[in-house]
């Protein structure tokens, strides 16, 4: 049984709103995470990285080096035989987390992902409307967009197209999607899954992303949930998955060996109602644990 590695990634530079920057620290000063000790899940925190301060008021040089410390973390977390849990932060750490999991496979096959997330966040700067960084990381592991931020892991793409699958997608813009489907990503959105049920989704994706690649992991965006009941995330969009839905289809997930690391991106403190998000989190990833 490996022990859990919590990671923390405190960014906020990433969005225009900076609240999720917060979010790895009240998640371990308040202690959300202990109750998986009552399930019987061994694990500790093994550091909370922020952003680099001589990178402050150039956005993309202060995420390039917080993703560049976060790759090592996590390539060396699972050198050492533990299981890493990133928790972020905005999305954009998703660049430093799933380069430091493809830099520690490197050499032993492909990797998968599972993208869980209201969001493409498949921009690239020709097509981002906003500039945030956020809106970007999924692009960027697919070797698109900012050479600083595309070549942390490897000088190649972290991710292959045919081994990365979306769901919960309900906001995008038309620049995103159309990358997407022109490198023939799988996109499960809200109206494919409220017409099938999200536990028969989920299954067709974990079976997609194990197909060709030597192990897979999740990237958990909370603002997947649905806002009604779960408002402390960066970027609420109505009309998401509910949280029991998601925990019956990570069940699944126990004792599967090819279940390399996750993340849990986008918890914002301050929209959250009496810590009720932050309270999911922690029940996500204990239903998801592959221990």
């Amino acid at each position: 049984m490996k022990k859990i590695a919590i990671i923390g990634a405190a960014c906020g530079r990433g969005a225009q709103n900076h609240g999720c920057q917060d979010g790895p620290e009240v998640l371990r000063g308040l202690g959300f995470f202990d109750p998986l000790y009552e399930h019987g899940i061994n694990f500790f925190w093994d550091n909370v990285i922020h952003t680099p301060c001589d990178a402050q008021g150039k956005a993309l040089h202060a995420i390039s080096g917080m993703c560049r410390s976060l790759a090592e973390q996590v390539s060396s977390s699972l050198h050492h035989g533990y299981f890493p849990l990133v928790v972020g932060g905005d999305h954009s750490c998703a660049i430093g987390t799933w380069s430091g999991v493809g830099r520690a496979i490197a050499g032993t096959g492909e990797l998968g992902l599972l993208w869980i997330d209201a969001h493409m966040d498949s921009h690239t700067p020709a097509t981002t409307p906003s500039g945030a960084i956020h809106g970007m990381p999924l692009a960027c592991l697919l070797g698109r967009g900012e050479r600083e931020l595309t070549g942390i892991g490897s000088p190649f793409p972290t991710l292959l197209p045919g081994n990365v699958c979306l769901l919960g997608v309900r906001s995008y813009e038309q620049g995103e999607a159309a990358l997407l489907k022109a490198l023939g990503v799988r996109v499960y959105g809200m109206t494919e899954i409220q017409e099938r049920g999200f536990a028969e989704v989920f299954d067709e994706a974990l079976e997609h992303v194990q197909r060709h690649t030597d192990g897979f992991g999740i990237s958990l965006d909370l603002d997947v949930l649905d806002p009604s009941e779960e408002p402390g995330v960066g970027s609420p969009e109505p009309g998401g998955i509910y949280k029991y839905e998601l925990e019956g289809a990570f069940r699944q997930l126990h004792r599967n060996p090819d279940f390399l690391a996750m993340e849990i991106v986008e918890y914002n403190p301050y929209l959250d109602d009496r810590f009720v998000t932050a309270k999911a989190a922690c029940e996500l990833f204990a239903a998801a644990t592959p221990y």
